[in-house]
């Protein structure tokens, strides 16, 4: 009592405790009764978004994967709970965006049984940002709004359904260009020369060309131009290629991305096409 009294007239100090902000969040709220619909989860969803993105802030941290838990009924009737995790293109930590891609994801989901509870968890994380403020702005949105509609379009589409080119590590062109989930971080590009080198449309089957008089044929007689780009690869898949690859140009003045295949029967392929 004394110390309490010394503290509220001010002859003591007063000793504050730090709130301690968890190293991980997850958050739980009970649904006042058994929900049927998901669109009708929006309203504890929201509170837990609030409370994920005030514990980003405090934590100055940014979400990219962040997953939903829709349990359902326990006891000797137990239904397994629903998982609906929410992948980013771009880290985020304002409740608007996320609140938006999860209202888009719940319009499309189908309850298997009623909804008695929610629990919210912060999957992977980044460092928070702040915002790059530019003196003039694109017209046409900045890179953060082209990937904030890709995740929108995610949302209401499907990840399956929203794709962007990916860049693989491998030499083989038929593997290394693929196509993945936009909302899919995207691995390192490779350098910009070598892209240049190579053309933008490659096929899906090389296309066994003719030879007449020593030179592979397509359309017209081609003339190698550049090359050759000496291509072994794929021994670790059982996959093995050898290839020499040359830019060849038509009398059209077409260019071509064609390669001469090395082995016993050494043959003529075209494998890409330059605008």
């Amino acid at each position: 009592m004394l110390a309490a009294l010394d503290h509220a007239y001010g002859d003591a100090a007063a000793l504050h405790q730090w709130m301690a902000i968890p190293a991980t969040f997850a958050a739980h709220v009970e649904t006042f009764g058994r929900i049927e619909h998901a669109e009708a989860l929006l309203v504890g969803a929201t509170a837990l978004i609030l409370q994920m993105t005030g514990w980003l802030t405090a934590r100055q941290l940014a979400v990219i994967t962040f997953t939903l838990l829709l349990e359902h009924e326990r006891g000797h009737a137990a239904v397994p709970p629903t998982l609906l995790e929410i992948m980013l293109a771009e880290p985020a930590w304002k409740e608007a965006h996320l609140l938006r891609l999860l209202k888009e994801r719940l319009a499309k989901l189908e309850l298997q049984a009623p909804v008695i509870g929610l629990t919210l968890h912060a999957g992977q994380l980044q460092p928070m940002l702040p915002p790059n403020a530019q003196l003039f702005p694109e017209p046409g949105g900045s890179p953060a709004d082209f990937k904030r509609l890709l995740e929108l379009l995610s949302a209401r589409l499907g990840s399956d359904n929203v794709l962007t080119p990916l860049d693989t590590p491998d030499h083989r062109p038929e593997h290394c260009n693929s196509w993945g989930p936009a909302t899919r971080s995207m691995k390192p590009a490779a350098d910009v020369d070598e892209l240049l080198e190579r053309p933008c449309w490659v096929l899906q089957q090389p296309i066994a060309l003719r030879v007449r008089d020593e030179r592979p044929f397509y359309m017209s007689p081609l003339r190698l131009i550049r090359g050759p780009e000496r291509l072994e690869a794929g021994w670790w898949d059982d996959q093995t290629v050898g290839r020499d690859y040359y830019v060849a140009q038509g009398t059209d003045a077409a260019c071509y991305w064609i390669y001469l295949e090395r082995s016993q029967d050494a043959r003529w392929f075209l494998h890409g096409m330059y605008a």
